[in-house]
């Protein structure tokens, strides 16, 4: 606005004030979340080191705040924000699924077994026609026919879905109304927007997600099973010995 320039300079500041915060906050949390997995042994124990005085996952602290100033240092703020973009889109995908999923699928019980087919059929028919619909639209040009029919279809699954295939649980006062529709929205949306993004930003996200997985493979599941192994001997040997202080389990906090 003309004659409020000043008010810009305030509002950067308040903007650059809050996005300290948050990064921030996002990152001691961050911390306390990749301790806990250490003691897991899920990643190296070393992380899992909490400060004698504080009580703070002082390792882990100091290792996210050395990760997180090298990619703002040396990372392309748009390939943060893609990577953060994707990887949140995919988290709401999967979690909408998972609650249609759960709301529609009874695998044991005194209620019996449901077969998950029409919900795993729902799940992928409509999937599909969200890729339709989003590559319809990012199309140069724009097929609109193919945006009708695509959407259209959407809807009609849903619906059909919603008629055919009863609920196998019963709602509680906190439970998501409406079922499925604001989760079939969801799914909708997550990939119509994850459509939006480059080709490179998902091509990164595969070498991520890869690499976390390899890793996994390779380091995680092998550490958790030794550390298991582990304390099972030492509490069989205190049980054929005499009575021995409680050992500290691997979820409790460590000293150094």
């Amino acid at each position: 606005m003309v004659g409020w320039r000043w008010m810009g300079n305030v509002v950067g500041v308040g903007a650059s004030m809050g996005i300290v915060a948050s990064l921030l906050v996002a990152m001691l949390g961050q911390a306390r979340y990749l301790c806990v997995v250490g003691r897991a042994r899920l990643v190296p124990f070393w992380l899992a080191k909490v400060h004698p005085s504080t009580g703070t996952p002082i390792n882990a602290t100091i290792f996210l705040g050395i990760c997180t100033a090298s990619v703002a240092l040396f990372t392309d703020l748009e390939i943060v924000i893609e990577m953060i973009s994707i990887g949140t889109l995919l988290v709401f995908y999967l979690v909408a699924g998972a609650l249609i999923y759960r709301r529609y699928v009874k695998l044991g019980g005194s209620g019996g077994i449901s077969s998950p087919l029409p919900t795993l059929l729902f799940l992928l028919l409509l999937t599909s026609t969200s890729i339709g619909f989003s590559l319809s639209w990012k199309l140069n040009g724009g097929y609109w026919w193919g945006l009708a029919m695509f959407g259209t279809a959407a809807i009609a699954i849903t619906g059909i879905f919603h008629r055919k295939v009863p609920c196998n649980r019963s709602t509680a006062e906190w439970s998501v109304p409406l079922m499925p529709w604001p989760a079939a929205a969801s799914i909708f949306l997550s990939v119509f927007l994850m459509a939006s993004l480059k080709k490179r930003s998902f091509l990164r996200f595969v070498l991520w997600s890869c690499f976390i997985t390899l890793f996994y493979a390779l380091y995680g599941v092998h550490s958790t099973f030794h550390a298991e192994m582990e304390m099972e001997r030492e509490a069989s040997e205190g049980n054929h010995g005499e009575p021995s202080p409680p050992q500290q389990g691997k979820l409790e906090v460590q000293g150094p």
